[in-house]
């Protein structure tokens, strides 16, 4: 019997916490419990809520399902239907339940399932979950699914059973006598849906131009599959540049009209924005072809990949960027996928969220805004912090455990006390003394910022303590895979930073034009809080971001606003950008701006950009930063140039 450690006593725990959402389960963790991780091919038996002992198995080679003559391990909830063998020797051979009177004694075996002995106990299986392990055909029982021992002792820790659990002869025993009937087995599988392989066939994807979908897009093209996409922008001449980018490339683009559907297309693949509505999407659903989530996609190539997926509510795309360029730095050759562009990757052509190196370590931005983050099963998961963003903070806290029992190597975890429910044998990162990658000897510039980990400092050529927790975390997700302190730091010093993100735009007449991704209070708290480490005034500038977000975030974008603007700061808020699609448009960004101005904060409805413009360019002064706000809408970044365009015209005319 192996006492498990506390990563695998958390994991198993995290799994069966996860599954209680499966039909079936119970109504919460039992007091005993056995949980079987096919990933990590381990049994780990809890007992109050405690994992007590631990042991490796195998699964069935063929993989995960129920049905019958499938030869696969049935996934979900059972129970344990009968305990049979209680007085058997270790190495009774057992033939229908029964034993026959001979023993194994070690040795070879020949072939894995010719000759899969049943050997010294049997707990045998009920499931508790319809269509899935238990009913006509894909019931447990009927299947004579066991955990028993095993001939084949020398292949435990692999899948190599051929539908049944086998564990070792003297670990069945300790099992059968740790457990009653009646009691809950969960064999908990990660496994995901199968796709198409994404180097065999055309994959469309509809809405390429999105940042989430063309960076998979770009990644599956660089390495060697064959991609088209469609997006309503270029169908109506929008965004040129970015489709030239494309199809030097090789990505074909094609009109949104379904057309993209052929013969050859092996699979189309949506986001959570694409409706069904969508010709594409019609198209592909009457000609039978696959539809593939994007996040199926990204689970794909984190599954391949020795990667580090990075989560949170704020800080992901820069953390992601951080990561890559230490490890590119570092000499590691890494890929990348992330929603935001790298200034880095843009200088060399290419549109700058994704990048295909030549090792085996994939860094990837994984969001929890759509429930997509719950597929992935990285090397190294990296949990960033807990914000009231897209979801109530429960739903996002269950997501972030389910990936931490899906992380297959490392976890790194901030220092804020809402992630102590994640840390158990995590690195933590942050500023205070429970970090274990710890920032000291904090100087916070109005450029830069420095800092010391252990005994290697740290030059952060962008601003704010927040980008200081940013680059620490990306220091510990590095140091997960090896990277020694002072290998970082010269790369670091590199760092170009994102796009959009406290991206300055230019400056004239004295007045800084930035432009940020910044979209929930924790964001805009952070980018304000920055300009005014280098400005005399903020005008800040904000476009609140689809209907339902904005609704979820309303009374938290009142509060903040008023907070963090002083009182000779300016705030301007344009209408809600609506992207197209069935949200409910009832209600107006002007509608907040009043609630905000009645907190006392000069704040002001912007009936239009052409207005706004000269409005700023009006009330700004030397030493003003102009600060641009807003997500998901690609033209924000163009508005800014053209408020820099108005400052520097009036400087001409001045």
């Amino acid at each position: 019997m192996t006492q498990p450690s506390d990563p695998k006593s958390h994991r198993a725990l995290d799994l069966a916490q996860a599954a209680l959402s499966r039909p079936g389960a119970p109504p919460a963790l039992p007091d005993r419990l056995l949980v079987v991780d096919v990933e990590r091919q381990t049994a780990t038996w809890l007992d109050a809520g405690r994992a007590v002992a631990a042991w490796p198995v195998s699964t069935a080679r063929n993989g995960i399902g129920g049905e019958e003559n499938s030869f696969k391990t049935p996934p979900g909830w059972h129970r344990i239907h009968a305990l049979i063998g209680a007085d058997a020797a270790p190495g009774t051979v057992f033939v229908s339940r029964e034993p026959t009177g001979e023993t194994w004694t070690g040795g070879a075996s020949g072939d894995i399932c010719g000759d899969d002995l049943i050997l010294t106990r049997i707990l045998t299986l009920e499931g508790l979950e319809d269509g899935i392990n238990r009913g006509p055909g894909y019931d447990s029982l009927e299947r004579y699914i066991y955990l028993h021992g095993t001939n084949h002792e020398d292949l435990l820790g692999r899948p190599m059973s051929c539908g049944c659990v086998r564990l070792a002869n003297t670990d069945i025993r300790a099992l059968f006598d740790a457990t009653h009937e009646g009691d809950l087995v969960l064999i908990a599988s990660t496994e995901t849906r199968a796709i198409p392989d994404p180097k065999s066939g055309r994959f469309h994807y509809a809405g390429l131009g999105g940042s989430g979908m063309s960076a998979i897009a770009q990644f599956q093209a660089m390495t060697g599959g064959t991609v088209s996409g469609s997006d309503r922008a270029f169908d109506h001449g929008e965004r040129g540049a970015l489709r030239a980018q494309f199809e030097a490339l090789g990505i074909a683009v094609l009109p949104q009209d379904g057309s993209g559907i052929g013969e050859d297309c092996a699979a189309l693949v949506v986001s959570t924005a694409v409706e069904e509505q969508v010709p594409d999407y019609a198209a592909a659903k009457a000609k039978g072809v696959p539809i593939i989530h994007r996040s199926e996609m990204l689970a794909y190539f984190v599954a391949e990949h020795r990667s580090i997926a990075v989560t949170g509510t704020s800080g992901k795309s820069t953390v992601t960027g951080m990561i890559f360029e230490i490890l590119r730095g570092a000499g590691r050759d890494p890929s990348v996928i992330t929603g935001g562009d790298l200034p880095l990757l843009q200088a060399e052509g290419l549109p700058g969220n994704a990048y295909a190196g030549g090792s085996d370590l994939l860094v990837v931005e994984a969001d929890e805004s759509d429930g997509s983050l719950v597929r992935y099963a990285p090397s190294i998961g990296v949990i960033l912090n807990l914000q009231r963003d897209h979801k109530e903070m429960d739903e996002v806290a269950a997501m972030f455990a389910t990936l931490r029992a899906r992380t297959r190597e490392a976890l790194v975890v901030g220092d804020q006390e809402n992630l102590d429910q994640f840390a158990g044998g995590a690195l933590r990162f942050g500023l205070t003394a429970r970090a274990d990658v710890r920032g000291e000897d904090v100087e916070l510039g109005p450029e830069q910022s420095r800092f010391r980990v252990a005994d290697t400092v740290f030059t952060l050529p962008v601003a704010g303590e927040h980008n200081v927790a940013n680059a620490l975390a990306a220091i510990a997700a590095a140091h997960a895979v090896g990277v020694p302190f002072a290998d970082m730091a010269e790369p670091l010093t590199r760092f170009s930073g994102i796009g959009r993100r406290f991206q300055t735009i230019g400056t004239a007449r004295g007045i800084e034009v930035v432009d940020d991704f910044a979209h929930n209070a924790e964001k805009i708290a952070a980018a304000i809080r920055t300009a005014k480490l280098r400005a005399k005034r903020v005008l800040a500038i904000y476009q609140p971001h689809g209907y339902g977000p904005t609704r979820f975030l309303r009374q938290d974008f009142i509060t903040t606003f008023a907070r963090e603007l002083g009182e000779g700061d300016r705030l301007w808020m344009l209408e809600i950008f609506y992207a197209g699609g069935t949200a409910t448009r009832d209600f107006s960004a002007a509608e907040i701006v009043n609630e905000i101005a009645a907190r006392g904060t000069r704040a002001e409805f912007a009936t239009s950009r052409d207005w706004l413009v000269k409005r700023v360019a009006e009330e700004a002064r030397d030493g003003d930063l102009v600060l641009v706000m807003g997500a998901r809408d690609p033209s924000l970044t163009a508005f800014a140039r053209s408020i820099l365009a108005a400052l520097e015209a009036g400087a001409a005319e001045a």
